[in-house]
C-alpha cells in the first residue's frame, strides 16, 4: 500500500539541512507515561512488553501525543531493548527496578553463543510501523529508532541498569577482545534491524548511545564511536517511499567529543544539555559537511512554570542563533528536543507550552 503524501516535512527539510519557517519540535519518549491515556492504554495492555508487542495499542500511543500536541514529528513506540530480547536473553521489566534479563552476557561461553537474531522474532515491531506510518496519513513523518552497540552491551552484560557499570567495564579492560565480540554482534543487528524499521516505512531513524558518556576517552572512541560507525555503514538510504531517510546519533553526555562525532555518515548529531548550541554549530554544524543539530533543553526545564519554560525555549533557540533561511541551498538547522528522554512526572499542560513557544519564538528568529 503507498502512504500517503506528507503534509509537514519540517522536520524532514531540517535533518537535511534545508530551510523551514519554523524550528521543528519532537520530544525523546513523547509517548509515555506523562499522559493520562498512556497509562490507560498500558493499563488495558497489562504490561510495558504487552503494550509494545501489540501493534494496534503502540499505534496507539505513538499517536497519542500527536493528539495533544502540535509536534513536528512522530517517534517509534517501543523500546531499546527489543533487539537483546530477540537474541534470547530473556528480557522482563519490573515494577519500580526496569528492564532486566535472565541470561546476562557475562562469560565467554555466552559472548561466543551470540548473533544477530532472526528478524522474525521482531515482526511485531516493523508491523507497528508500518501500521504507524498508515495512521499517520502523512500528518508527520515517522522516525524509527534502535539502542547503540555499547548502549545495548551495557544492558545485555550488566544484566540491569547500572550505576557504575563495573561488570562491563570489567569486561572491556580486562577482557577486549570479549567486549568487541559483543559490539560486532550488537552493530550487525542494529544495522539489520533499522533497515527493516527503513523498509516498513520509517523516514528516519535515530541511534540512541544513552550511555556513551560513561566510557573514558579513548574507550569512547573504540567501543562506542567505532560500533555506531559499523552501523552507519550498512544502513539502507532510501525507504520504502523512495525518499532519503535521515539518520540521527544521540549520545547522551558525549559533548566532549563532538568533533569527532562530527566525522559520522549521519545527517544529525543529537545533544545533551550539557552542550552550547552555538559552540555545537560553530564545531560541526557550518559548511558543506556540516550536521543538522538535535537538542538540548533540560527535560527538568518542563518542571519550571510556563513563562519560565517560554524564556528556556528562546534562550535555547537564540544560542543556536539564525538558523539557515535560503530555500535554493542548505547550512545550518535546528531540531528542538530534550537533552534525554521526558520525565514519567511532567505536566502534560507544560509540555504544551514548550511546544506553543518552540514554534512562536522560531518565526521570531525568522522574521
Amino acid at each position: 500500500m503507498p502512504f500517503a503524501p506528507l503534509q509537514n516535512d519540517s522536520f524532514l527539510r531540517a535533518c537535511r539541512r534545508q530551510a523551514t519557517d519554523h524550528t521543528p519540535v519532537w520530544l525523546m519518549r513523547q509517548a509515555g507515561r506523562y499522559l493520562p491515556e498512556y497509562l490507560a492504554t498500558r493499563a488495558r495492555a497489562g504490561s510495558f512488553m504487552g503494550l509494545a508487542t501489540n501493534v494496534d495499542l503502540a499505534t496507539e500511543v505513538t499517536l497519542q501525543p500527536l493528539e495533544r500536541f502540535p509536534l513536528d514529528a512522530a517517534i517509534l513506540f517501543s523500546d531499546i531493548l527489543t533487539v537483546p530480547d530477540a537474541m534470547g536473553l530473556g528480557l522482563s521489566f519490573e515494577a519500580g527496578e526496569g528492564p532486566r534479563f535472565a541470561h546476562p552476557v557475562q562469560d565467554e561461553a555466552a559472548v561466543a553463543a551470540l548473533r544477530v537474531p532472526d528478524l522474525d522474532r521482531l515482526r511485531y515491531v516493523f508491523d507497528a510501523v508500518a501500521s504507524i506510518r498508515r495512521a499517520l496519513n502523512g500528518r508527520v513523518p515517522l522516525i524509527g529508532f534502535s539502542g547503540s552497540p555499547w548502549t545495548l552491551a551495557c544492558y545485555m552484560v550488566e544484566g540491569a541498569g547500572s550505576r557504575d557499570y563495573q561488570l562491563i567495564k570489567s569486561m572491556l579492560y580486562g577482557r577486549p577482545e570479549l567486549m568487541h565480540r559483543v559490539l560486532a554482534v550488537n552493530a550487525d543487528a542494529v544495522a539489520a534491524y533499522l533497515n527493516a524499521q527503513i523498509d516498513a516505512g520509517a523516514q528516519a531513524v535515530m541511534i540512541f548511545d544513552s550511555w556513551g558518556g560513561v566510557l573514558a576517552d579513548g574507550a569512547f572512541q573504540a567501543f562506542s564511536l567505532a560500533y555506531t560507525a559499523r552501523v552507519l555503514a550498512q544502513l539502507k538510504r532510501t525507504g520504502a517511499d523512495g525518499q532519503d531517510v535521515p539518520r540521527i546519533v544521540f549520545t547522551k553526555g558525549g559533548g566532549l567529543w563532538l568533533s569527532e562525532m562530527g566525522a559520522l555518515d549521519c545527517e544529525v548529531l543529537g545533544l545533551d544539555w550539557t552542550v552550547n548550541l552555538g559552540a555545537a554549530r560553530a564545531l560541526v554544524g557550518e559548511g558543506p559537511q556540516g550536521k543538522a543539530l538535535q537538542g538540548n533543553i533540560d527535560p527538568n526545564v518542563l518542571f519550571a512554570p510556563p513563562a519560565a519554560i517560554e524564556a528556556e525555549v528562546a534562550r535555547v533557540l537564540d544560542s543556536f542563533g539564525a538558523p539557515h533561511q535560503e530555500r535554493a541551498s542548505t547550512g545550518p538547522t535546528h531540531i528542538f528536543n530534550l537533552g534525554h528522554g521526558i520525565s514519567q512526572h511532567t505536566p502534560p499542560e507544560h509540555v504544551a507550552a514548550l511546544v506553543a513557544a518552540v514554534h512562536a519564538h522560531s518565526r521570531r528568529l525568522r522574521s
